[in-house]
């Protein structure tokens, strides 16, 4: 189970971020110099916003069907929608190929497929990881949820640290401003995914059902009237609201904090702090390796202190932090965007290692998927897809780290006004008092 979940998570979170790393570093000039060296980086990011857009569709067709069908089935689905989109991202003809074979009209169809295929990116994630949590949440010890949760919640960690790695081989090998990396070296990264989801699939098709899905499903074919059943996603928004849009504004922050940390600053540290490329990339190995330690740090003291607690925590440091944040940048010296980097992906690490277990926790078993799915992803929207699009607009660095501390209060306001659920007894859906 703790492999499988967080093998699967790697996988998928390594095809997220070498799309995010690549829409830094090579697409802009690729797919979208037609629109100018600052429009190319906005419209870029955009394209790396779309798949967020995308993610709570994906939560709803995938958390219904992992409701109905299984956990297991179900990430089956969205390991291979996702390994499929990514190679067929690597083997894309960019807009100077197009041109270079005689179809000028058309230079302007590899960039509409890279957002199709974006988006079949983002219905994937968007029903993987409720699905991977869910695996770890209910196959756990009711006291050691937040340890269980710890293994899905660090494969982005792992998978920031494989992306950031292949980018930076490649890059080391082929030279830093050689054409052959935006030629063809860009594409190697996607291409090994193929590779990754075959070791995924197997370890995915090994495992079993959770114990907890099992019982609800015998308990519906042993219903007499499962026809009077609700939908989960009708289930999810009628009878736990609540829950879908106060989760999804205390995540809000973990999205902003992360993404702004792997996407957007690996563009501001090679673009506007003038570091070279094999230095922004190896910096974010160190960082991987930073917020996997935070990751696991708060997961495991969640089971101690309480979830709500340690995401108020992360969201009380993140507020000053946006304010600081561009102050340190601006030294314009690769320690401050190790700094800045770091500091940046430990705060999302402190929300992010308790959310595995918060989410689950929240919602009741026959509606889980969808419900903790929808939250989690909705905070992927507000925090994920526009925040990273709206600093890439911004003229000012001073406003986006408002933007981030802004933000920060609004996860704060929202994880306030959540319950604690720490002890809850997910196979009954009610909280111990």
């Amino acid at each position: 189970m703790a492999v499988a979940s967080c093998a699967g998570t790697t996988i998928e979170f390594y095809d997220f971020f070498i799309y995010g790393t690549a829409a830094a570093l090579v697409f802009p000039s690729l797919f979208f110099s037609a629109f100018g060296e600052k429009a190319s980086v906005v419209v870029s990011f955009a394209t790396f916003g779309v798949a967020f857009l995308a993610r709570p569709l994906g939560a709803v067709i995938f958390g219904h069907f992992g409701d109905r069908i299984g956990r297991k089935k179900t990430l089956i689905w969205t390991l291979l929608l996702m390994g499929i989109a990514t190679v067929l991202i690597g083997l894309l003809p960019d807009a100077k190929m197009v041109e270079h074979f005689g179809l000028p009209n058309l230079a302007w169809a590899p960039g509409l497929a890279l957002v199709i295929l974006r988006i079949c990116q983002g219905l994937a994630v968007g029903g993987e990881w409720a699905g991977a949590t869910l695996l770890a949440a209910e196959y756990a010890p009711p006291k050691q949820r937040g340890l269980y949760a710890v293994f899905p919640q660090v494969g982005p960690a792992i998978a920031f640290f494989l992306s950031s790695g292949t980018f930076l081989t490649t890059n080391l090998i082929m030279g830093d401003e050689n054409p052959a990396f935006l030629t063809f070296g860009w594409r190697v990264p996607f291409m090994l995914s193929a590779l990754l989801v075959i070791v995924g699939l197997w370890v995915r098709v090994s495992i079993d059902e959770t114990p907890m899905f099992k019982a609800q499903a015998s308990e519906r074919a042993s219903d007499d009237r499962p026809t009077g059943e609700r939908p989960p996603l009708l289930g999810a928004i009628v009878s736990q609201p609540k829950e879908v849009l106060l989760g999804g504004g205390a995540l809000t922050m973990l999205f902003c904090f992360f993404y702004m940390g792997t996407a957007f600053l690996t563009s501001y540290g090679s673009k506007s702090m003038g570091l070279s490329r094999p230095l922004v990339l190896a910096i974010g190995m160190g960082a991987a390796v930073v917020f996997a330690a935070s990751i696991t740090f708060a997961g495991i003291y969640s089971d101690r202190i309480g979830r709500r607690k340690m995401i108020l925590i992360s969201c009380v440091v993140a507020i000053p932090w946006g304010f600081v944040l561009f102050m340190i940048l601006g030294a314009n010296t690769p320690l401050a965007f190790a700094l800045g980097l770091m500091g940046t992906l430990a705060i999302f690490g402190l929300s992010y290692g308790p959310a595995g277990a918060f989410l689950p926790e929240a919602f009741d078993t026959k509606y889980r998927y969808t419900g903790a799915g929808m939250a989690y992803n909705l905070a992927g929207v507000l925090g994920g897809g526009v925040a990273p699009l709206v600093a890439a607009s911004m003229s000012s660095p001073t406003h986006i780290g408002y933007m981030m501390a802004g933000i920060g209060v609004f996860s704060l306001i929202c994880t306030v006004l959540m319950a604690e659920t720490r002890h809850r007894k997910m196979a009954e859906g009610l909280l111990t008092q």
